[in-house]
């Protein structure tokens, strides 16, 4: 590694040491060639190109996505005396003009452009002009019509190769299976680029998923004992949920934005201000809100519905936990979301060929649902990667789930669609089940058949369980026109004559819990609480003078070492992990100053050497 990067880390970014593959990415950048990678989110995929633009000639231009976060983004580059800026629609004519001039006199470090900007002829002339020291392509996935977050608009950023054939390019994305992967190297011309795969562990975030019933209370329970004071995410299915949710842990004493495209643009703007400038706020989204999302005290991501693959599962839980402390992800799903992400994929504009590969994606993700072995395995194998024993930080390691021989209920279940005509929901098929009192059967005359009051061993929660079980292994199909009844599929006929059985999941009971997954201090001692506290009140007087997130001047991280450590002198606060140069002579002297007003000095615990979080 070139003397000048790790010199860039340790005095600009404040690490010691580079993890992962970033040194090689690094390396591979300054030396002018392309690279493709995949790394977590929390992995430090932004130091793979901050480090290289500072280091080659001219200024770094970073295509992202979504011009809501650039700022802060500039804003917490600033902090370190790097020189970035951004252009987007937010600017007046004589910003967009001053940054413009910036990058053709080579005043800037490195520069955020929407990919929709960077696509014009004014954009590509000017860059034309300009000394440009690397392109990177964040959330690359969204090249690809089979990744979860598709622009068009990045199909053709390919013309950055044409274009500026001798300016090295790095294509980043937190999220890809081998398909998405494919897609991305083709559509951009990166044939020839240096591919670097991460491991997609994120070991400090717990999985845990459920079924939905009473979702909403399992949600308050869960806040209540896991963070009840912690920000997060909450993720529905439309903008309707989205929004009771919110009112309802708000009058329910939790601060609760909603977010969706529904809402107006200043709306949005306002509420994703709040979630990332104050502490203790939950966001209330639809899959419209997080990708970009820096924040890296996210403490959870909880699911109220099922998302629809397991890259968008992977994907948005992976904003939970970016400072590399404990993290929750928390789900809750029924059979109802099952029928309404396969009625949302059949009423889709794509092709038969897109439809088929998202009710893959689908089955995949319901297979991780229903599933009674570790789930981050399955993950981590889903992505092409072997791991090699139980991780014991998911559901299934720490409660293992229950499973019953669910043989003879699920062909009384069968046989009752059959028999009632493969015309009828599930609820309707319960009912006959259960032997209900309903006129409706009665006109239908159903309660002559030999299903009828068949199925007494089992609750109605107990049969939605085993039909929402069925349903996922195919060996029911809903239909898909919109009328949510049940037909059987060829999947079904050993079971039905015996020739096959099925173990199925048990329901878990309500008050059976997963030991407290302490994030809020994971890395903290008793004894610092109240110090970190302090310190914490501190980066947010200081944040809210200069309007900018408190993680920006520090992570949470950062604080903990200091609480820990309680460094006396300048040279003591710069071996902490996270403290620059610049911060350092900025911040550090106030910082000591109430460290030691606080308490009186405790015994140093150096602890193991911090890495680089993503900057």
């Amino acid at each position: 590694m070139t003397k000048s990067a790790q010199h860039i880390l340790e005095e600009v970014f404040g690490y010691r040491c580079f993890r992962h593959h970033q040194k090689d990415i690094i390396q591979t950048l300054i030396q002018g060639r392309d690279v493709m990678t995949l790394m977590p989110t929390g992995g430090g995929k932004s130091l793979c190109y901050q480090i290289p633009a500072l280091v080659r000639e001219g200024t770094g231009i970073v295509v992202s996505p979504l011009i809501a976060l650039m700022k802060d983004q500039v804003d917490a580059l600033r902090q370190l005396g790097i020189r970035a800026a951004f252009l987007n629609s937010t600017l007046s004519f004589e910003e967009v003009r001053a940054t413009e001039q910036a990058l053709r006199e080579g005043g800037l470090d490195i520069l955020y452009v929407a990919p929709e900007r960077l696509l014009t002829e004014h954009m590509l002339a000017l860059l034309e002009a300009s000394r440009i020291a690397l392109f990177a392509i964040d959330e690359a996935h969204c090249v690809s019509q089979w990744g979860h977050d598709f622009r068009r608009e990045y199909q053709q950023l390919s013309i950055l190769h044409q274009r500026f054939p001798g300016v090295p390019r790095i294509a980043l994305t937190a999220t890809a299976d081998q398909r998405t992967r494919a897609e991305i190297i083709a559509q951009l011309g990166l044939e020839q680029a240096a591919v670097f795969i991460n491991s997609f562990d994120r070991p400090n975030i717990r999985y845990a998923l459920s079924e939905g019933q009473n979702a909403r209370e399992q949600l308050w329970r869960f806040l209540e004992r896991e963070h009840p004071r912690d920000a997060g995410i909450v993720y529905c299915l439309s903008r309707k949920k989205v929004e009771s949710i919110a009112a309802w842990l708000n009058d329910r004493g939790r601060v609760a934005l909603p977010y969706h495209a529904g809402l107006a643009d200043e709306v949005r703007h306002r509420h994703q201000e709040r979630f990332l400038r104050e502490e203790g706020v939950i966001v209330v989204a639809t899959i419209a809100f997080g990708m970009g999302i820096d924040k890296p005290d996210v403490r959870f991501v909880a699911h109220l519905n099922l998302p629809k693959s397991i890259e968008a599962y992977y994907q948005e839980t992976g904003r939970a936990g970016r400072d590399g402390l404990p993290a929750n992800a928390w789900m809750a799903y029924g059979l109802q979301d099952v029928i309404t992400l396969r009625q949302m994929m059949q009423e889709g504009d794509g092709d038969e060929r897109y439809k088929r590969v998202a009710h893959q994606k689908l089955e995949a993700m319901l297979g991780l649902c229903e599933l009674t072995t570790c789930r981050r395995r399955a993950l981590l194998e889903y992505f092409g990667e072997a791991c090699e024993a139980p991780c014991g930080n998911c559901d299934n390691c720490l409660s293992p789930p229950q499973t019953w021989d669910g043989s003879e209920a699920a062909r009384k279940a069968l046989s009752c669609v059959y028999r009632t005509g493969q015309r009828f929901g599930v609820n309707y098929v319960i009912d006959v089940l259960c032997g209900k009192d309903d006129a409706r059967i009665h006109h239908n005359g159903h309660h002559r058949l030999s299903t009828y009051g068949i199925g007494g061993e089992l609750n109605n929660t107990e049969w939605r369980s085993l039909f929402r079980q069925l349903i996922a292994r195919r060996y029911l199909e809903v239909d898909l026109e919109g009328h949510g009844t049940l037909r059987l599929t060829d999947l079904c006929r050993p079971l039905l004559r015996g020739e096959a059985g099925i173990e199925l999941r048990r329901l878990r009971k309500a008050e059976r819990t997963s030991k407290k997954n302490k994030a809020a201090g994971g890395h903290l001692r008793p004894q610092d609480a109240s110090l970190f506290e302090a310190l914490r009140r501190l980066r947010l007087t200081l944040a809210e003078a200069q309007g900018v997130p408190p993680y920006v001047i520090f992570h949470d991280s950062t604080l903990m070492e200091m609480a820990r450590i309680r460094p006396r002198s300048l040279d003591e606060m710069r071996a902490i992990s996270g403290i620059g140069e610049h911060k350092l002579k900025r911040y550090g002297q106030v910082f000591l100053e109430t460290i030691a007003s606080h308490t009186t000095r405790e015994p140093v615990d150096t602890g193991a050497e911090a890495t680089p979080e993503e900057a």
